[in-house]
């Protein structure tokens, strides 16, 4: 399986070893589940109130190329705190 982590803090109050650590507790879970992680995408100080996300938008495009089988996050909530949107996206190469 090829995934990609998507990693995202959403104040200044968050440092970037938010980032880190979603990042290597993401490895940590591929690793020992044998999945191949190909790429990360991060948004920096940007709200899951909102789908207006660059490297969120960026993985949506990237799900619809094929280029990945499944995107790994630390917490549903860096996701998206829009149940519509985290629904959509879990669901788009399902089909």
């Amino acid at each position: 399986m090829r995934a990609v982590i998507y990693a995202r803090y959403s104040s200044d109050n968050q440092r970037e070893e938010s980032i880190e650590g979603q990042l290597r507790e993401c490895m940590q879970y591929a690793e020992y589940n044998h999945i191949s992680v190909i790429d990360t995408y991060i948004d920096r100080v940007l709200t899951a109130k909102t789908d207006n996300r660059p490297n969120s938008l960026k993985m949506i495009k990237d799900s619809y190329k094929g280029v990945f089988d499944m995107i790994l996050v630390w917490k549903l909530d860096r996701f998206s705190r829009i149940q519509f949107l985290t629904l959509i996206l879990t669901n788009v190469n399902s089909v």
